[in-house]
């Protein structure tokens, strides 16, 4: 596959969710999935319905913080693109959402992942799903293509979400709208920012609730808002970082002295907004 233009950040980020993956499908393939919460990271379940039959395989290795869809207004026949697909659970949600005249483009730099969600999707006979390989600091898209924008659990593992949100912009169409779920975090310590395992886990990278909102409306965003929130507590951000990298090599019983400093500073929020029509307006005629 092709090679990226990736920076230390991606490249331990790759790493891990590869690693996480193959444990996942592991888990799946040795015990009895019902869901997301014995199966995929401890995150995932926020805002889903237990998964059908054929959503089973991508749900178990679901590392997420919420659902971007779960109230959105996809109608049939649009383009939705997700910025970090992995392995393809919100792209099959989307792909019923959009229907057979749709299209749905998953974007993820991790090759496992990549193949994990094509396989998925033919599994699934969403024939109208397309995964390609990229950053989404420079999504593999042309501008003005996509109806709806998600995302799930990725854009604060990015080392420059200044360039993802330029990039959101750039992709979706003028009236088109985006619904992302992520996590923020508030005061965290510095030493905590270094940590490639928390990185991983989906916390060193967030950044503060004010500089995410502005990061978007920075590009040009409009009705930018939370419109759900969780604040993790303690036992909350242990077991995410438990069940998803504990076997990685990261001793649970080590953040015991640190969980507590973190407990309500990190939460799971969905965001939305949308790209303004550009006015047709000219001068002293409207």
């Amino acid at each position: 596959m092709t090679t990226l233009p990736t920076t230390d950040v991606h490249r331990s980020v790759s790493e891990q969710y590869t690693a996480a993956l193959d444990r996942a499908q592991k888990r799946s393939a040795s015990a009895s999935c019902c869901g997301p919460v014995q199966c995929g990271a401890a995150a995932a379940t926020a805002g889903y319905a237990a998964p059908e039959d054929a959503l089973a395989v991508a749900a178990a290795a679901s590392f997420a913080c919420g659902n971007p869809l779960a109230f959105a207004e996809v109608q049939p026949g649009e383009t939705v693109v997700d910025l970090g697909s992995g392995a393809g659970y919100d792209l099959l949600l989307a792909a019923e959402k959009v229907g057979p005249e749709g299209r749905v483009i998953g974007v993820d730099m991790t090759d496992a992942m990549i193949d994990a969600a094509r396989a998925n999707a033919a599994t699934a006979g969403a024939f109208q799903v397309q995964v390609r390989k990229g950053l989404i600091e420079a999504l593999p898209i042309a501008a003005d293509q996509a109806d709806w924008l998600i995302s799930n659990c990725v854009i604060n593992l990015s080392p420059d979400k200044p360039k993802v949100f330029a990039e959101m912009a750039r992709v979706l169409k003028p009236g088109g709208q985006f619904r992302v779920a992520d996590i923020i975090a508030e005061d965290l310590p510095p030493w905590l920012r270094d940590n490639a395992l928390a990185y991983a886990a989906c916390i060193a990278g967030a950044i503060p609730e004010a500089a995410y909102l502005g990061g978007l409306r920075a590009v040009g965003f409009a009705d930018v808002q939370i419109v759900s929130r969780l604040v993790y507590t303690a036992e909350q951000i242990r077991a995410v970082i438990a069940t998803d990298f504990a076997d990685a090599g990261l001793d649970p019983a080590a953040w015991d002295s640190i969980v507590g400093e973190l407990e309500g500073k990190v939460a799971s929020v969905t965001v939305t907004g949308r790209k303004p029509v550009a006015s047709t307006c000219c001068g002293g005629c409207c």
